[in-house]
């Protein structure tokens, strides 16, 4: 039988995408212009972090095996047995959401990022061994809450990109 395998969501990963990518075009533009090196070098540390966290979130995938939860993230994967599984907890801030999966030597945390995030709680819920399921968790595959701030934090920076890059360019061509 072939793992469940959950991703982070697609409408949070286009717009981080788009700002990577509107970012690289300012930060061309931005050369060609002959700017102050201060502006480069500013956008250069807004860029830098910006892609790292898209190249991240695009790689990020967790892989529910019939006997083990696998995390994969860039450059490593993490594998517990579900038999080695101490605790599972729910910590909520507002509607961000993170899932503590804990061993006697290491530990997991899953958020609510994930595509299908429900069913990746009910599926993992089903798998691991009940008496270490908190009471909050439970609670959370019932009803798992909607998250979109960082969706609509991630399309208004695009909007800011594309309006410094429009104010930018205006006089150019």
């Amino acid at each position: 039988m072939e793992p469940a395998i959950y991703k982070i969501r697609k409408n949070f990963l286009l717009p981080l995408g788009l700002v990577v990518l509107l970012g690289c075009i300012l930060m061309i533009s931005t050369i060609y212009l002959g700017l102050p090196k201060a502006k480069i070098i500013i956008l250069g540390a807004f860029l830098i972090p910006a892609f790292i966290l898209f190249v991240e979130s695009s790689l990020r995938r967790v892989h529910l095996f019939a006997d083990a939860i696998q995390v994969d993230k860039a450059l490593r994967k993490k594998r517990i047995p579900y038999a080695e599984l101490t605790a599972v907890d729910t910590i909520q801030v507002r509607k961000r959401i993170f899932i503590s999966l804990s061993s006697e030597n290491d530990f997991l945390i899953l958020s609510n990022s994930y595509g299908q995030f429900g069913q990746l709680v009910n599926e993992l819920i089903a798998k691991v061994p009940d008496e270490i399921i908190s009471a909050e968790t439970r609670n959370l595959a019932a009803a798992p809450p909607k998250k979109c701030s960082d969706v609509f934090s991630a399309w208004l920076a695009v909007a800011v990109l594309a309006l410094i890059i429009y104010v930018q360019l205006r006089g150019t061509f």
